[in-house]
């Protein structure tokens, strides 16, 4: 037997089987083996999930419908542990210094603040929304949680 390396590795002898590939022409004829019309004989048709006992699967998977890029509230989040972590106590956290401190990228409806971590020094924080949590810690830890108003395209330009 030759030594057990990862050029030598390979599947077991009958694991690996080929599909067979019909309607290619050949012995087989008009049909190719699929029987006559319907879903069954096309390609890519029937689900095969349905027929193997996995109805549920099936079921359970969302159905998408109408457009996928519908249009919503995209903040850009930012939690308080990261807050705590990168500005010191009694600083004034704007949208200007969270971009140089490169916890933001950009935003493009604004930048919410949320609550996962703690926080111990007191800050006042410029954003456009806060989670209730958030907000709480905020004030909690002696700061303030200031609303900006909503940014405008020109607006974002500007901050950076």
């Amino acid at each position: 037997m030759s030594s057990l390396s990862l050029h030598t590795l390979s599947p077991a002898r009958g694991s690996r089987t080929k599909s067979v590939r019909v309607g290619r022409g050949g012995k087989r004829g008009t049909t190719s083996g699929r029987g006559t019309k319907g879903q069954r004989a096309r390609s890519g048709g029937r689900n095969k999930l349905a027929y193997k006992g996995m109805r549920h699967i099936l079921l359970q998977t969302p159905q998408r419908r109408g457009h996928a890029n519908k249009p919503g509230e995209k903040f850009t989040c930012i939690q308080v542990g990261d807050l705590e972590r990168v500005f010191e106590k009694g600083s004034s956290v704007t949208l200007k210094h969270m971009l140089q401190r490169g916890l933001i990228r950009g935003f493009l409806k604004g930048v919410k603040v949320l609550g996962d971590g703690t926080l111990t020094k007191a800050m006042t924080v410029h954003a456009h929304a806060f989670s209730a949590s958030a907000k709480e810690k905020i004030e909690k830890a002696g700061g303030k949680a200031e609303v900006v108003e909503s940014v405008s395209p020109s607006s974002q330009k500007s901050v950076k």
